[in-house]
């Protein structure tokens, strides 16, 4: 199905991009809109998915974790006492939040926050034990890039963990989706998101993917990250 695609640099064709993708200015725009008011309009419907990935980052072995799209930061009060957390964000409005919550709460876990584009970071090779993207994946230019990003910065043997709106595979959900993403721009991310579009054939066939209580509409997806 995929034949005649570009290549991700690995070997793995690259499902066409969506019609609703969003380029970097774009995403900053509509989350300069949104840095006051996400916690509320947001906050609840992402929280079950915000917790359930936190919980499977506080289960997984290591301590140097980067949060990709902190956002106003309302996952970094639930991270273990061990954790050390660096999160990143494009959005320097929503940055701005997330300090304040640091400094409010007095966070100990929370290493450094930085404003940071997330396909290409200034971070070293191997720099985390675990790396967690939290409703990252259908806002960022090119999904693939964030995936080869994370296994750059995560060491060998180290964990990847996405948590997202994933496209349903057809039915009116699926519908709906499609018709929603010709609002993609100023919703800030994509409806019709496929999870293909992120992970290689290989990757999705050895990760651990969980539909996040109550209703699914969110996906947890687990990936070690394999040497070489």
């Amino acid at each position: 199905m995929l034949n005649g695609y570009p290549s991700d640099g690995e070997g793995a064709p690259v499902p066409p991009p969506s019609r609703s993708a969003l380029d970097a200015e774009a995403v900053k725009l509509a989350y300069r809109r949104w840095a006051n008011v996400y916690d509320v309009a947001f906050g609840g419907i992402s929280r079950f998915g915000r917790l359930r990935a936190v919980e499977a980052v506080n289960g997984l072995p290591g301590t140097d974790v980067l949060e990709v799209g902190v956002g106003t930061g309302l996952a970094l009060p639930h991270y273990k006492a061990d954790k050390a957390i660096t999160g990143i964000d494009l959005s320097s409005d929503m940055l701005a939040k997330a300090r304040e919550r640091v400094q409010r709460d007095n966070l100990a876990t929370v290493r450094d926050l930085l404003e940071m584009d997330a396909e290409a970071t200034r971070f070293a090779d191997n720099s985390f034990d675990i790396a967690v993207a939290m409703f990252v994946a259908s806002v960022v230019p090119h999904p693939r890039k964030l995936l080869c990003e994370l296994k750059r910065v995560v060491r060998p043997g180290g964990y990847i963990l996405f948590v997202n709106h994933f496209l349903a595979p057809g039915g009116v959900r699926g519908a709906v989706e499609h018709a929603m993403a010709r609002a993609s721009r100023s919703l800030g991310w994509h409806p019709d998101f496929a999870m293909e579009s992120l992970l290689p054939p290989n990757d999705l066939a050895r990760a651990y993917i969980q539909p996040v209580p109550p209703m699914g509409l969110f996906t947890l997806v687990t990936l070690e990250n394999l040497p070489g």
